[in-house]
């Protein structure tokens, strides 16, 4: 068996039980489970909260004519307690309602934090954003803009959105992301991907 493959699944976990905590912005459940171990045994029983999140989608909008990035900035609760500010550097996002496709969502999502239509979506990755308290699972692309005329003041005052769209060149957003300007995962992310692969990118959206 390869070392990438685990030797568990779903089957060596045993949920005995699991109860709704708190219905708010937030959805928390409380779980009691135990799970098989590496020696082969049962844990013991433990508790543990669970954070649910519906999927989310993130898209990296890339301008390869101009070789910018459009980012967007807005108040982000979990970071109040940062030095500087909890106004966060970030790609566009969104969560996936029920039904909805994935690309639907980003393109949905670009147009109203940032006022431009994605084209030629490339999926960049998968991931858990905190599987520890967490079930949130997020999807990131990577899409075409013209960046000329973006930029400025977005969201919809329904969801309580204020966000400002920032178009930045390549070289700023590297620059960002390595001096820690750019502080959340799912951005740092994108903008790995797109140091890795900018070169391929530009081949196949010429």
């Amino acid at each position: 068996m390869s070392r990438l493959q685990s030797n568990f699944s779903n089957q060596d976990v045993e949920i005995l039980s699991r109860e709704e905590c708190h219905a708010g912005f937030l959805r928390v459940e409380r779980l009691m489970l135990r799970h098989r171990l590496h020696a082969g045994d049962w844990s013991e029983i433990l508790q543990r909260e669970l954070l649910l999140k519906a999927p989310a989608v993130g898209i990296l909008l890339y301008d390869p004519v101009r070789d910018e990035v459009l980012l967007i900035r807005q108040f982000r609760v979990g970071m109040l307690d940062e030095q500087s500010n909890p106004w966060s550097l970030e790609l566009v996002a969104g969560m996936v309602a029920e039904g909805e496709q994935l690309q639907e969502v980003a393109i949905r999502e670009a147009e109203e934090e940032s006022n431009t239509t994605p084209t030629d979506l490339i999926q960049i990755c998968d991931y858990y954003n905190s599987p520890g308290g967490s079930n949130e699972k997020i999807t990131l692309y990577c899409g075409r803009i013209d960046s000329e005329n973006a930029g400025g003041f977005f969201g919809l005052v329904e969801e309580h959105e204020d966000i400002e769209a920032v178009v930045l060149s390549y070289d700023e957003v590297l620059l960002a992301a390595e001096s820690g300007k750019i502080n959340n995962a799912m951005t740092i992310i994108a903008v790995q991907w797109l140091q890795l692969h900018k070169r391929r990118l530009l081949n196949d959206w010429r």
